[in-house]
């Protein structure tokens, strides 16, 4: 897939079309616009949803990226749950070729758990599981931190103890003592 088709929504910003463009400048100013209307729920998301969705695999790495996140976002807008069906999708995107997407994409995620109790329980499963089987990667410490990072961001926006639970028995697991100490201090932060 290398070009988007554009939304035609008359109800969705301007802005949103400029999330695919090739002008660097102007999509770098629609992702940070669109950051900050899908912070908060919007009527238009399903409007979207699909082109974001397509856009997890686009050619443009920038592209899967700017997905990854505004997708994550548009989970307090999706009343219907469509954000479970997508879920394998964004996980993917954590396994992406270019780290630097992953990242971006793993440190998005835990918005995933703003939209409900569904939800939340899908999301901590889905990073529990990556959690663990990033064992082997490249970037073993780094996912690691950003999954205990994410779930203590979830955790102070829902106060929610399970995931408490969750992230200490997830930094348990880790068997070298110097990462479980750095696990553990994101944790507190």
């Amino acid at each position: 897939m290398s070009e988007s088709k554009p939304v035609t929504s008359s109800s969705a910003p301007q802005e949103f079309s400029d999330l695919w463009s090739k002008n660097r400048e102007r999509q770098n100013a629609g992702y940070e616009e669109m950051m900050r209307v899908t912070g908060n729920p919007v009527p238009w998301a399903y409007e979207v949803w699909d082109e974001v969705v397509d856009n997890l695999v686009h050619e443009d790495n920038h592209n899967r990226a700017i997905a990854a996140q505004i997708l994550c976002n548009l989970a307090v807008s999706d009343p219907e749950g469509r954000i479970l069906k997508d879920l394998a999708a964004l996980i993917e995107v954590t396994r992406d070729k270019r780290f630097v997407t992953a990242r971006h994409c793993l440190q998005s995620l835990w918005k995933i758990g703003l939209a409900g109790s569904t939800q939340r329980a899908a999301l901590v499963d889905a990073l529990a599981a990556r959690f663990s089987e990033c064992e082997s990667e490249k970037n073993t410490t780094l996912i690691r931190n950003d999954i205990i990072v994410g779930l203590r961001n979830l955790h102070e926006a829902t106060c929610d103890e399970t995931i408490a639970q969750r992230a200490t028995a997830l930094i348990e697991t880790e068997d070298d003592i110097k990462y479980r100490g750095k696990y553990a201090k994101s944790w507190r932060q």
